[in-house]
């Protein structure tokens, strides 16, 4: 599903024009995304939860020409599924 199969979705289930509802997700888009840069963490109850890890510096090897290339460390999001997305996953809800 991409951004417009998703507005889409939501207008339809909700009863709302697609431009607000485009409105809507770009604005929890953006929240999210504010809220991780500085470091938070993000919380949908039965959904998951957005935070920010730390990917240390590291030797990587192109495989492609076998030559050691040095990988800076970075900040990675990770997302853990919750209980309700973990259920809903295996087939039991």
């Amino acid at each position: 599903m991409n951004k417009g199969e998703l507005i889409e979705a939501v207008s339809e289930e909700v009863g709302l024009p697609k431009v607000k509802v485009n409105e809507i997700i770009d604005s929890i888009t953006s929240n999210i995304s504010a809220t991780l840069a500085s470091g938070g963490k993000v919380m949908l109850l039965n959904f998951g939860t957005f935070s920010v890890g730390k990917r240390s510096a590291r030797i990587a090897r192109n495989p492609k020409t076998n030559v050691k290339v040095k990988v800076k460390a970075k900040r990675v999001v990770k997302f853990k599924a919750g209980v309700l997305l973990e259920q809903q996953l295996a087939g039991k809800a």
